[in-house]
C-alpha cells in the first residue's frame, strides 16, 4: 500500500513536498552514515590487525549505524528524539547542545536541507514512479559519498560498489539507458581514471587519486550510461579547478594538500542526472 501510494502516483506539487519532507528525515540519517562509516571501517581494520597478531582487540564494544544511540561528543549528552527533528531542532536549540551548550556543527542542518531539497527535485523531475524512486537512492548515495570524502578522503567501498551494481540493475529496465549502455559506461568510467592515475604516477612518481574514485565514475556511467561520461568529467574538473584555486587563493590551501575529487565526481553526477542529455547534446555532439 505504501509503495502505490508514494511511488505509483502521479507527479504534482504536493508529492513533491512530501518527499521532500521524507527527504529530511533521509538525511538525518546520512548525518550518522557519514560520521560512523569511517570510524567503523576504521575499527574494523583495527581489530583485524590486532586479531592477526594475537593482541586482544582494541574495539570489543557494539559499533554500527543504530547503536549506540546519538550523543554530545563534548560532554555524552543522549540525543533524544526532540533534539533530533531535522533542521528544526537546529533552529530551536540554537545550534547548541541542550545539556553543555556545546556549538553543534552547522553541516548537520545542511545535508538534512541538501537531502531534502534534492529529493524534492527529483520527484518533480522524474516524477514519483520507479524512476523517480531510483533516482533517490542515486542522490542519497551520493550525498553520503560526497561528504565522507570530504572528510576522510575515501570512497568507501560500501557505498561505492553497491551504488555501481544498483546502476547496472536499474538499467536491466532500461530506466535512465539501455543496459548495453550502462554495462560500457560502467567499465568506460573506471578505465578512464585508472589510465589517467598510472598516467599521472608514471610522469610524476605521485599517486593523483584513490581507487574510489575510479569506481565512483563507474558507478555513474552504470546509472547514466557512457554517453555521459565526457560531460561528468569535463563538468566535474572544471567545477574541481575552480574550488580548487579558490582553496590556495582565499583559504590558504597548501598546493601539496590533496583536494578529494569524489564531491566534484558527484555533483557532476547529479548535474548530469537533471541536464546531462542536454548538454551532452548542446557542446559534445552526442546523439542521445
Amino acid at each position: 500500500m505504501f509503495d502505490i501510494f508514494l511511488f505509483q502516483a502521479p507527479a504534482s506539487v504536493p508529492a513533491a513536498i512530501f518527499i521532500g519532507v521524507f527527504g529530511l528525515l533521509i538525511g538525518s540519517f546520512l548525518n550518522v552514515v557519514i560520521h560512523r562509516l569511517p570510524r567503523m571501517m576504521q575499527r574494523e581494520s583495527e581489530n583485524y590487525v590486532a586479531q592477526e597478531s594475537g593482541q586482544p582487540l582494541p574495539h570489543a564494544d557494539r559499533y554500527n549505524l543504530m547503536t549506540p544511540r546519538s550523543s554530545c561528543p563534548h560532554c555524552g549528552h543522549k540525543i533524544g528524539a526532540l533534539e533530533n527533528i531535522p533542521v528544526l531542532s537546529y533552529a530551536i536549540l540554537r545550534g547548541k547542545c541542550a545539556e553543555c551548550k556545546a556549538p553543534i556543527s552547522l553541516r548537520y542542518p545542511m545535508v538534512e536541507a541538501l537531502t531534502g531539497v534534492l529529493s524534492a527535485a527529483v520527484a518533480w523531475h522524474f516524477g514519483t514512479g520507479y524512476t523517480g524512486l531510483a533516482a533517490l537512492l542515486f542522490t542519497y548515495l551520493l550525498i553520503a559519498l560526497t561528504f565522507i570524502d570530504a572528510d576522510t578522503q575515501l570512497l568507501p567501498d560500501d557505498l561505492t560498489l553497491p551504488l555501481l551494481w544498483a546502476g547496472l540493475l536499474v538499467n536491466l529496465n532500461g530506466f535512465f539507458v539501455p543496459l548495453s549502455e550502462a554495462v560500457i559506461g560502467a567499465a568506460a568510467g573506471y578505465l578512464v581514471l585508472w589510465s589517467i592515475y598510472w598516467l599521472f604516477k608514471l610522469v610524476t612518481g605521485k599517486e593523483g587519486m584513490g581507487y574510489g574514485d575510479f569506481k565512483l565514475l563507474a558507478a555513474l556511467g552504470a546509472w547514466l550510461g557512457w554517453k555521459m561520461l565526457p560531460a561528468i568529467i569535463l563538468l566535474s574538473s572544471l567545477v574541481g579547478a575552480l574550488v580548487g584555486i579558490a582553496l590556495i587563493l582565499f583559504a590558504k590551501h597548501g598546493r601539496e594538500n590533496p583536494i578529494p575529487f569524489g564531491p566534484y565526481l558527484a555533483a557532476a553526477g547529479m548535474i548530469a542526472l537533471f541536464f546531462g542529455k542536454s548538454i551532452a547534446q548542446a557542446y559534445l555532439g552526442l546523439p542521445l
